[in-house]
């Protein structure tokens, strides 16, 4: 008895003395462990996929900022076309969180392709027309609306007496504008496949490819971005640009002479999108991003930075609703969102290849 005691003696004294080397367990969740270990592990840098101008991008990256000071955000500023692209080629291996503006044509197709996550906001219920302005399944959410139009050089109408600006779509192919029009390329501009649905929409889709070989055939040169032609046809290169209002409103604010027209048969919208890519790596921050671009006051920041679009959510004033109360077709986004490759396909290889654009 007295040898089994020597040896448990020892042996109980280090266990105690073990014991009391071990920290303490992390206090429960109620008591603010939890919240402590959530504020490590937020994120500090947000990688935004930017489809507006520039100069717009550069002002939400600021806004937000001033908001989190916290984050970073780190942006690259690409076509509706070039992003959806971008977005399948590295679908392995995303490099983006969110994807902020262009039309939702290719969200529903980045929908279809596996390319976003779905996020129910509480700022969800912000959005005025739930049933047109956002996904069903909440893969992404309507954050600007813009209107098609023509972008007419006063110049060209000068030197040219009798010409009148394009008021219907027929117009475009008058004689007068042979090799005066100025418009994107579908393949990389959501602005150029927002036309070319509409025409679709409009005409039926036999007689809409026939309209768009011959409308084609009208073009000066096609674009990389959707906003181009605007700025190309004020500096006179082109008579005739087909590009989304707001645009044109921008570049006239700046002084470019430029008559903006629409056509009368109706018009083609854009619903401007935002989407979680899937796989994000700054999840918390992209959410962050989504809930702050659905409030009212961050809608309104538009004009600050030469962007017109009207806003998609309530309690937020229109700079220029004015570009809104024209003949608006209806616009089916999703038909055009789950055809726009067979589309784009259809126009890059029977009537007009992608090469060369200018930029």
């Amino acid at each position: 008895m007295r040898n089994r005691l020597f040896w448990i003696v020892p042996l109980l004294l280090l266990a105690a003395l073990a014991l009391a080397a071990c920290p303490a367990p992390p206090p429960p969740a109620s008591q603010g462990g939890g919240a402590q270990e959530a504020a490590a592990t937020e994120s500090t840098e947000l990688n935004l996929l930017c489809t507006p101008q520039v100069q717009w991008c550069e002002g939400m990256k600021a806004e937000f900022e001033k908001k989190y000071p916290n984050i970073t955000v780190n942006f690259v500023r690409m076509s509706s076309g070039e992003s959806l692209t971008r977005l399948r080629n590295e679908k392995d291996n995303p490099q983006f969180d969110i994807w902020w503006g262009g039309p939702v044509d290719s969200f529903i197709a980045a929908k279809q392709e596996g390319l976003l996550q779905a996020y129910d906001s509480p700022n969800m219920a912000n959005i005025k027309d739930p049933d047109l302005m956002k996904d069903a399944d909440n893969y992404w959410a309507g954050v600007y609306i813009g209107s098609l139009g023509f972008a007419t050089n006063k110049n060209f109408l000068e030197e040219n007496p009798g010409v009148e600006p394009p008021r219907s779509w027929d117009d475009l192919l008058k004689p007068e504008f042979k090799g005066q029009l100025m418009v994107a390329h579908p393949s990389s501009s959501g602005t150029s496949y927002t036309a070319l649905c509409t025409i679709l929409q409009i005409k039926g889709e036999d007689a809409g490819w026939e309209f768009l070989k011959k409308y084609a055939g009208q073009v000066l040169q096609f674009t990389k971005s959707g906003a181009a032609p605007a700025k190309f046809v004020g500096q006179g290169e082109a008579a005739v640009g087909i590009v989304f209002s707001h645009d044109i409103v921008a570049e006239i604010e700046k002084g470019s002479p430029l008559v903006l027209s629409f056509p009368e048969e109706g018009t083609g919208y854009e619903i401007g999108g935002m989407g979680i890519i899937a796989g994000a790596k700054h999840l918390d921050a992209a959410k962050k991003w989504f809930d702050w671009a659905l409030e009212p006051e961050t809608q309104e920041l538009g004009p600050k930075y030469e962007a017109y679009q009207a806003p998609t959510v309530k309690g937020a004033k229109a700079s220029r609703p004015e570009l809104l109360e024209v003949n608006l077709i209806d616009y089916d986004f999703q038909w055009c969102g789950e055809h726009k490759k067979e589309f784009v396909d259809k126009f890059t290889n029977e009537i007009a290849g992608a090469e060369n654009l200018k930029k």
